[in-house]
């Protein structure tokens, strides 16, 4: 057994025993495979072994693997979780199938505009700054509502959810706290939205607190694949 293979089944057990631990359903939470800085060659062993969902923090990096794995894994979902700048939202809503990092109305408007009219919706999540920090991106969960009426009234996007980085702290409390606080955000806005069921939260470090708090997708990159290449 290969070892992406090992990995992606001990993070597949991680996520069960987390659900199982807060009596939730285990198909509830869904694996987000974080594949930055990794070769196509180790998406592709992922992809053998049952992953389909695949994370991209860097655009063109991210176009460069779509491209070459495009025959050989057709089925591959993409999402982009980093950073989107305003010059490349047209290749980035030509290529991919999610965008989980908008957290302003311009960069939603320009997705619009430039998805493909022969390409399904492009899913969207809003990024929540749920930790406030100054040099951090995201919506700050007081604009949080504004922004979703407005992204939801678009063309060629759906809201499915929300995406958070909390802060990156050993302080199990104030990350209890924080994951709480989106869940609660999340709550509130799911019943005003039909399309939103993803709350994108928890990463390998923290998935299992992450679980418990209601995340419905982890992302996990170095638990599978290892430490990131530079």
């Amino acid at each position: 057994m290969n070892t992406i293979l090992q990995q992606l089944q001990q993070v597949h057990d991680r996520i069960a025993a987390a659900t199982a631990a807060c009596t939730r359903d285990a198909n509830s939470v869904h694996l987000l495979a974080v594949s930055k800085t990794k070769p196509s060659a180790d998406i592709k062993a992922a992809y053998d072994a049952g992953q389909r969902q695949f994370g991209e923090n860097y655009v063109q990096e991210a176009i460069d693997k779509i491209q070459a794995l495009a025959t050989i894994c057709p089925d591959i979902h993409w999402y982009l979780i980093g950073p989107l700048q305003s010059n490349k939202t047209k290749i980035v809503a030509e290529h991919f199938d999610w965008v989980q990092s908008v957290d302003r109305l311009k960069i939603a408007e320009r997705l619009s505009a430039q998805r493909p009219a022969s390409m399904p919706v492009l899913n969207i999540c809003l990024q929540v700054n749920i930790s406030r920090e100054p040099n951090k991106s995201g919506v700050l969960p007081e604009d949080l509502p504004a922004l979703a009426a407005a992204v939801a009234e678009l063309p060629h996007l759906s809201l499915r959810g929300l995406m958070a980085i909390p802060e990156a702290t050993d302080d199990q409390e104030k990350l209890t706290a924080q994951l709480l606080e989106l869940q609660q955000l999340f709550d509130r806005m799911a019943p005003i939205y039909s399309t939103m069921d993803t709350l994108s939260v928890g990463m390998s470090n923290d998935l299992e607190i992450a679980v418990a708090c209601g995340s419905t997708q982890v992302r996990v990159g170095t638990a599978i694949f290892g430490s990131r290449n530079a």
